[in-house]
């Protein structure tokens, strides 16, 4: 039986699988049938979660001895969008000019296309490595990641899994194919304001109240000073005001309500909680001056609601790991990888409980556009970066 030592073709695979969250789409059938040629036991578990659609996730292990290393990633991919802007079809893994097309290319179907590629190659040159490899690989990181990797890892954690390492095959690299690697996350905490008062007519405004002044007031209040200056791992927290909205499409109306959303990512000096208590207690600053410059008797009345749940900063200081990772780097690109912490949230966030967890994959330039790509010169690049990784870490 022939190894999936090809990163190009099981990338085409891949591609070919239309696996838009929460759909699976074939993916993690043709994910498995690359690994039961390598020894792998492989696990399919579904999971659900009341008003969220069924998600199927798939759990693989090489080997039964420590040391255990986890390689974690996601088969699930956004949408396509307009399939006629798409110089090549989506899901059909074309190859022009040395590029391969498809959704999923680089974020994240190419980087588990990789790392498979490399425990072939590590099985034929070497035989089975003096510990374990699993694959932790779900169908629900572009979507809610409600019934994905955070489950997953439950429930294999329940079974008597234990991880000392794991991998995540994210797309961190900026301009070139080992510049940067991934050893943490800033958090991330939403939030909206909402402002009642009373609708009326623009002619008539002491008829009325008009709430969007008082929104305005505690908005600005929120992006008024830094939040902080950085740390040495992280860049400074940083607040955004995504939407502003009163639900009014006349002009001569004065609203009854108007919101505003944000979102902050934080560094860290902060937690989910110790941030909330700063977010209320500029708000409420906000609302009392508000108070005193429109003439209100009363204080600004305004309701603050938490979305979705927030997701916690971390840093992974594990040195093994790390030199591992970056010797295999830069052995095989010459470049030596920057440590970075930048950029949004990724299903390591979960992972962090379990083990020490770095990210490192390819190019991420083109994910979610039209025309997603990957040199397929970079596809073999990487799968010897993972490779020498392999034999390094084991």
């Amino acid at each position: 039986m022939s190894l999936p030592t090809d990163p190009v073709a099981n990338l085409a695979a891949l591609i070919r699988c239309p696996s838009v969250t929460p759909s699976e789409g074939g993916a993690l059938a043709a994910l498995e049938a690359m690994l039961k040629p390598l020894g792998a036991e492989v696990r399919r578990p579904v999971f659900s979660e009341p008003g969220e659609a069924d998600v199927e996730n798939l759990y693989a292990r090489v080997g039964t001895k420590p040391p255990h290393l986890m390689f974690a990633g996601h088969t699930d991919v956004v949408p396509p969008g307009d399939e006629d802007a798409w110089t090549h079809p989506p899901f059909a893994a074309q190859i022009a000019d040395g590029w391969m097309f498809g959704r999923g290319a680089v974020d994240m179907k190419g980087g588990i296309a990789c790392f498979v590629a490399a425990l072939a190659r590590y099985a034929e040159q070497h035989g089975a490595p003096e510990g374990s490899v699993s694959f932790l690989i779900t169908g629900d990181e572009e979507g809610p990641a409600v019934n994905g990797t955070e489950k997953l890892l439950a429930w294999a954690a329940a079974a008597g899994e234990r991880w000392d390492a794991a991998l995540v095959g994210e797309p961190t690299c900026i301009e070139a194919l080992g510049d940067m690697i991934k050893t943490g996350r800033r958090g991330s905490l939403s939030g909206r304001i909402t402002v009642t008062g009373r609708q009326g007519h623009v002619a008539y405004p002491h008829r009325a109240d008009n709430p969007i002044p008082g929104l305005l007031a505690l908005a600005s209040a929120l992006i008024a000073e830094p939040f902080d200056e950085g740390t040495a791992s992280f860049q400074p927290s940083n607040l955004e005001i995504t939407s502003i909205d009163v639900g009014n499409p006349a002009v001569n109306v004065i609203p009854g309500r108007a919101s505003a959303a944000f979102n902050i990512r934080f560094n860290d000096r902060w937690n989910a909680e110790t941030l909330k208590a700063e977010i209320v207690r500029r708000l409420e600053r906000a609302a009392d001056e508000a108070r005193r410059r429109f003439g209100r008797a009363a204080p600004l009345v305004y309701e603050l609601e938490w979305r979705e749940r927030p997701s916690p900063v971390f840093l992974t200081r594990d040195e093994k790991l790390i030199s591992a990772l970056s010797a295999s780097i830069e052995e095989v690109t010459g470049r030596k990888p920057e440590l970075s912490t930048s950029g949004g949230t990724s299903d390591a966030r979960f992972i962090k409980n379990y083990c020490p967890v770095v990210e490192f994959g390819l190019v991420g330039q083109t994910m979610h556009m039209v025309d997603e790509r990957v040199a397929l010169g970079d596809l073999e690049t990487l799968t010897r970066i993972y490779l020498r990784f392999l034999e390094d870490w084991f």
